[in-house]
């Protein structure tokens, strides 16, 4: 998998914006950072793209919303 992106770098650029970011401001990062194109994957899942994703972090309890947006913290993002 050299080519995809772990999960775990999109919730690091998260921890870069504490104030939260709109799914399209974030989505607008990924495609910054990573590439228009890149794929991602987590520990359990992949070949997702960002849209994919973001919902699959949504739905583990990864992000924390905030007036403007979502944002992560450090203690959500595994270790391995």
């Amino acid at each position: 998998m050299s080519d995809s992106v772990h999960g775990h770098e999109v919730l690091q650029l998260l921890l870069e914006y504490p104030q939260g970011l709109s799914k399209s401001e974030l989505l607008l990062q990924m495609s910054q950072r990573f590439g228009a194109n890149a794929r991602f994957h987590t520990c359990s899942a992949s070949d997702m793209d960002a849209e994919a994703l973001i919902h699959f972090l949504a739905l583990k309890g990864k992000f924390i919303d905030r007036s403007q947006g979502i944002t992560t913290d450090a203690s959500l993002i595994c270790n391995h």
